[in-house]
C-alpha cells in the first residue's frame, strides 16, 4: 500500500506518492489559485491525486490514506480547515469533501502545515525514532510543530504550536501578527534580511567598508545568505549581524528545548541551509541558558532531513 500527502499553499499544491517505507517516490504539482472557491480547490486535489497515481500506474485500491497539510487552524478531529489567513477556507470540511471527490472508503486526514512537517521529520527524517520532538522553520516566519509521546501536540483548538509568535523582546519589533517582539521578528530569513539590510545602512552612513555591498551588488538585492557570505569573506560588519541574528535564534531555541525538553529538535527553512556550521554556532549559546545545566541529558540539536518534501511526507503518513 501507498500513502499520498498533499501540501497546500497559498501558492502551490503538491501532491506526493509516499511509500511503506515514508520514501516520497514521485510527485506533482498544480498553482492554488487561492482566490477561487474552496470547492474548486479541493477538486484540483483531487484531480492531482488521481493523476500521481495515473504516472505511476497505482490504482486507488492500493492507497492506505491521504493527509492533508493547509495552512492555519485545523480541526484535526473532523477534518475541517477552521481559519486559514491565505486560503478561503473558514469551518470548511476540507478531509470529508476530498473523500467525497475520491470516492471509496480511503480515510482522509488534515493537521497544520508545520505540524504535518514536524511529523514528517519524526516519522521518517531528523527526529526519527523518538516520540518526543520540535521541528522549527526558518522562512519568511518562523514556524514549528511539537510531537509529544509519538502525536502531533496542537492544543485543544487546534491552534497550538505557533511557536514564532513567542515574545522575546517586550515591545520589540512589530511582528505581522500583530503583537511586537515575537521570536519571528527576530530569527525568520525576513528578519536576518531586514537586519542585514540595517548594517548596510549603517555601514554606508558612517564611511564603513563592507563585503556586503559587493555581495549585494551581485546578486541584485540582499537576502538570507548575504550576512553569512560576508562573515566567512571576513567581514567584520557581516560578522556583527550573524552574531546578532544568531543571539536571537538561540534565546527561542533555549526556551523551547526549557519548555518541551524534546529528544530532538531540527531546525528547516531556508536558513538551515547553512548546514552543521549553523548548528555549532547555536550550541554554545543555547547550552548555557538551558535549565539544568549539564546535570541534565542535554536535546540534540539537528537539522532536519526532508527539506521542502516534509509536509508532504508529513501528512501522508497521518494516522499512523
Amino acid at each position: 500500500m501507498v500513502r499520498l500527502g498533499v501540501d497546500l499553499g497559498g501558492t502551490n499544491i503538491a501532491v506526493g506518492i509516499v511509500d511503506e517505507n515514508y520514501k516520497l517516490v514521485h510527485k506533482d504539482s498544480v498553482p492554488t489559485e487561492a482566490q477561487r472557491a474552496p470547492e474548486a480547490i479541493v477538486d484540483d486535489i483531487a484531480m492531482l491525486c488521481r493523476r500521481v497515481l495515473a504516472d505511476q500506474n497505482i490504482p486507488l485500491t492500493e492507497v492506505g490514506g491521504i493527509g492533508i497539510a493547509a495552512p492555519g487552524t485545523i480541526n484535526s478531529r473532523d477534518g475541517y480547515v477552521e481559519y486559514a489567513n491565505n486560503l478561503p477556507f473558514k469551518h470548511f470540511p476540507i478531509a470529508p469533501l476530498l473523500r467525497e471527490r475520491i470516492g471509496g472508503d480511503i480515510p482522509v486526514f488534515v493537521e497544520n502545515d508545520a505540524n504535518a512537517a514536524a511529523w514528517g521529520e519524526a516519522v521518517a527524517g531528523a527526529a526519527k525514532g523518538t516520540d518526543n520532538s520540535v521541528m522549527i522553520t526558518l522562512g519568511t516566519g518562523v514556524g514549528g510543530g511539537i510531537i509529544i509521546d509519538g502525536k502531533v501536540y496542537s492544543g485543544f483548538n487546534g491552534a497550538g504550536g505557533e511557536l514564532g509568535h513567542m515574545v522575546i523582546v517586550k515591545d520589540g519589533a512589530p511582528c505581522s501578527c500583530g503583537r511586537c517582539g515575537c521570536w519571528e521578528a527576530y530569527s525568520s530569513a525576513t528578519a536576518l534580511i531586514r537586519m542585514t539590510q540595517e548594517k548596510l545602512d549603517e555601514c554606508a552612513a558612517a564611511g564603513r567598508k563592507t563585503v556586503m555591498t559587493e555581495l549585494v551588488a551581485k546578486k541584485g538585492r540582499v537576502n538570507g545568505r548575504t550576512a553569512f557570505d560576508g562573515m566567512r569573506a571576513g567581514d567584520e560588519a557581516a560578522r556583527e549581524v550573524v552574531d546578532t541574528y544568531l543571539s536571537y535564534l538561540a534565546c527561542g531555541l533555549a526556551n523551547m528545548i526549557n519548555i518541551f525538553q524534546p529528544e530532538i529538535l531540527s531546525i528547516g527553512g531556508g536558513v538551515s541551509g547553512e548546514g552543521q556550521s549553523l548548528i555549532d554556532a547555536l550550541l554554545p549559546l543555547i547550552r548555557k541558558e538551558c535549565y539544568g545545566g549539564s546535570t541534565v541529558k542535554s536535546t540534540e540539536i539537528r537539522i532536519a532531513q526532508l527539506g521542502n518534501d516534509a509536509g508532504i511526507v508529513g501528512a501522508a503518513v497521518l494516522g499512523l
